[in-house]
C-alpha cells in the first residue's frame, strides 16, 4: 500500500501515526498497528475458512473429506490478523443462523484497520488516499476531508467501507478472482452465511473499538456475548446435524469442491438489513437476529475505486467508462446480474 499525503512529508505522517496509535484514545484501544501494519492493509483473504456443507470431497480425491465446522467451547481468543492458536469455522445459532466466524473476525479486523489509518489521517489533517491491493482488480479507496467528519461517525464509515469490502470479495469470487490461481472460488461466493457473518463482524469490530479494552480482548468478549445472545448450540455434533438438515436444499455434497454447483442457493438479498437463513424447521420456533446494513448516505464521503480486469462483463452502468473503472456505487448491479444468471436463488425455507 502507498500512503499518498498532499503538502505532507511520509515520514513526518508515519512518526506521528506511530505516536498516536501507541497511545490510549479517548473512545477505544484499536489494535496497536506496527509501522508495517500502517503501510500495509490487510490481505484479501485473512483468514482461509470456510466451506458450506459437510463431509465434502475435494475434487474427487478418495478418502479426502472436507468439514469446517467447529464448537462453541473452540471459539476462543481473538488475534488481529489471526493466530494458529486461533480456531475458526462455521457454527449454528438459532437466532444468525450458521455463522462463519473465520468471515466474522475478517471484517471486524478490516473494521478496526479502516478506522485506526482513516483516524490518523483525520487528525493529520489529510485526504485519504490507500492503495488496497488487487482482487479482480486493483482497488484504491479516496476519502476527502477526513478531520471534518464527525469522530463518532468514522465508527461507521470504517464499517461501511469495511461492508463494501466484503461485498465486493463475495462479486469478485464470483466472476473469478481466487486466492490460490487456477482453483476457483465460485462454489464460496455468497453462501447462506456469508453476508451476515460478514456484516456481524463488522458490528462487532465497531463494538469492540468503542470498547476500553484492548482490542483482541474486547473481540474476545463480545464475539462470546453474542454467540450466547444468538442461542449458539454448542457441540460440533449440533452445527453438523442442523447442516444435514439443509443438505439437497442449500447444498449438496453430490459435487466435489471446487466445483460451483456445491451451493444450490445463494444469498443475494439486498436492502437497507440482512436477516439470517435459519433451520426450515426452526423458522417459527426463533425470532432471527436482523441487521442493519451500515447507512448508505456514507457513500457520499468516500468512493472505492476499482479497476477491473477482463473476467468481469462490460455491460456495466458506465460501459462508457474506456479505463474499465467502478465504485462501490455499481456493486448493487453486480449482484442483480448475477441473480439474473441464477436459476435458483430463493431458499426452501419458512419465513418466519
Amino acid at each position: 500500500m502507498k500512503l499518498f499525503l498532499k503538502d505532507q512529508h511520509i515520514s513526518k505522517f508515519l512518526a506521528f501515526g506511530i505516536l498516536l496509535v501507541s497511545s490510549a484514545f479517548v473512545w477505544a484501544k484499536p489494535p496497536l498497528l506496527t509501522n508495517r501494519e500502517l503501510l500495509n492493509p490487510p490481505p484479501k483473504v485473512i483468514r482461509t475458512c470456510c466451506a458450506f456443507g459437510t463431509d465434502l470431497s475435494i475434487a474427487r480425491i478418495p478418502f479426502i473429506k472436507m468439514t469446517d465446522i467447529i464448537s462453541l467451547e473452540d471459539v476462543g481468543s481473538h488475534y488481529y490478523l489471526g493466530h494458529k492458536d486461533e480456531i475458526n469455522g462455521i457454527i449454528y445459532t438459532r437466532k444468525g443462523g450458521f455463522i462463519d466466524l473465520g468471515h466474522l473476525r475478517d471484517y471486524a479486523d478490516y473494521t478496526a484497520y479502516l478506522y485506526t489509518v482513516i483516524r490518523l489521517y483525520a487528525a493529520n489533517k489529510s485526504n485519504v488516499v490507500l492503495e488496497l491491493g488487487h482482487e479482480g482488480g486493483h482497488k484504491k479507496l479516496i476519502i476527502n476531508s477526513p478531520h471534518e467528519i464527525d469522530s463518532m461517525l468514522l465508527f461507521e464509515l470504517a464499517g461501511k467501507i469495511a461492508y463494501d469490502l466484503s461485498l465486493w470479495h463475495e462479486i469478485a469470487t464470483w466472476f473469478g478472482c481466487s486466492y490460490v490461481p487456477l482453483i476457483p472460488e465460485r462454489y464460496s461466493s455468497f453462501s447462506p452465511e456469508d453476508l451476515y457473518s460478514n456484516l456481524l463482524g463488522v458490528k462487532l469490530g465497531i463494538q469492540s473499538l468503542k470498547s476500553d479494552l484492548e482490542y483482541n480482548e474486547a473481540m474476545k468478549m463480545v464475539l462470546s456475548e453474542t454467540l450466547v445472545k444468538l442461542e449458539a448450540v454448542k457441540t460440533i455434533e449440533e452445527t453438523y446435524l442442523a447442516m444435514e438438515q439443509v443438505e439437497n436444499i442449500w447444498w449438496t455434497r453430490e459435487k466435489p469442491l471446487p466445483s460451483s454447483k456445491v451451493l444450490l442457493t445463494r444469498y443475494l438479498d439486498s436492502g437497507s438489513s440482512l436477516k439470517p437463513w435459519l433451520l426450515p424447521d426452526e423458522t417459527n420456533s426463533y425470532t432471527p437476529h436482523i441487521l442493519d446494513i451500515p447507512d448508505p448516505s456514507l457513500t457520499r464521503l468516500y468512493q472505492l475505486n476499482i479497476k477491473i480486469n477482463r473476467k468481469f462483463p462490460w455491460m456495466t452502468p458506465d460501459s462508457q467508462n474506456p479505463d474499465r473503472t467502478i465504485d462501490q456505487n455499481d456493486f448493487e448491479w453486480f449482484v442483480d446480474h448475477i441473480r439474473n444468471n441464477q436459476k435458483k436463488i430463493t431458499p426452501k425455507r419458512t419465513e418466519s
